[in-house]
């Protein structure tokens, strides 16, 4: 194996565009001082989810759900593999890492929308109940996700964020994307600015 070209700038720029908008929605989540930043963030937050939903349709070869979304004893069997030692060696995500994606989905899409129902002064004190309880279900969702990144490059001596900020990893030759998709990054950062917008309006 040598070292190819597998995540696309869509896939890369929207992770961690992900990781600042949830980091920022969390931590100005309390009180009204930071209400519309926090109103930015979830709206870059769910502009991030949807256009992710889309591109694991239409998007490159490794950035498609049907690339890395299997069964739950597929999954299983990875982390299994993770805590022996043993884990087999995926090009993209890895079963286990595919169910985080969905659930990492679902979650910021009902977490961000019931923010907004609550920004726009509709439902009661059960909605910001419910949108809390989502946020921090999605916050263990990600430290779970950043502890099997962790031992995944352990495991397969390969530093896996690097790889997000590069897009390359080890794989076949043969696995490699063709293109970036350039194109398509200033299509999701216009998107995710037309979300923010928005949603924070």
């Amino acid at each position: 194996m040598e070292k190819i070209l597998v995540w696309d700038w869509p896939v890369r720029i929207g992770h961690w565009l992900l990781v600042a908008a949830f980091a920022i929605a969390w931590l100005t989540s309390e009180g009204e001082t930071w209400r519309l930043v926090h109103a930015y963030a979830g709206g870059t937050l769910v502009g991030v989810m949807l256009f992710r939903l889309l591109w694991g349709f239409l998007g490159s070869r490794h950035a498609r759900f049907a690339s890395f979304v299997r069964g739950p004893a597929a999954a299983f069997a990875y982390l299994k593999g993770l805590v022996t030692g043993q884990a087999m060696h995926t090009t993209g995500h890895n079963p286990a890492g595919g169910w985080a994606i969905l659930l990492l989905i679902v979650l910021g899409l009902a977490t961000g929308g019931t923010g907004w129902l609550i920004y726009n002064d509709w439902g009661g004190h059960w909605l910001e109940e419910l949108h809390e309880g989502l946020a921090n279900t999605m916050l263990i969702v990600v430290g779970v996700h950043i502890a099997g990144v962790i031992v995944g490059s352990l495991v397969h001596h390969e530093n896996l964020v690097r790889a997000m900020f590069t897009g390359r990893k080890r794989g076949e030759p043969g696995e490699a994307i063709a293109s970036a998709r350039p194109l398509a990054a200033v299509a999701l950062l216009g998107w995710v600015a037309l979300c923010a917008w928005w949603l924070a309006r």
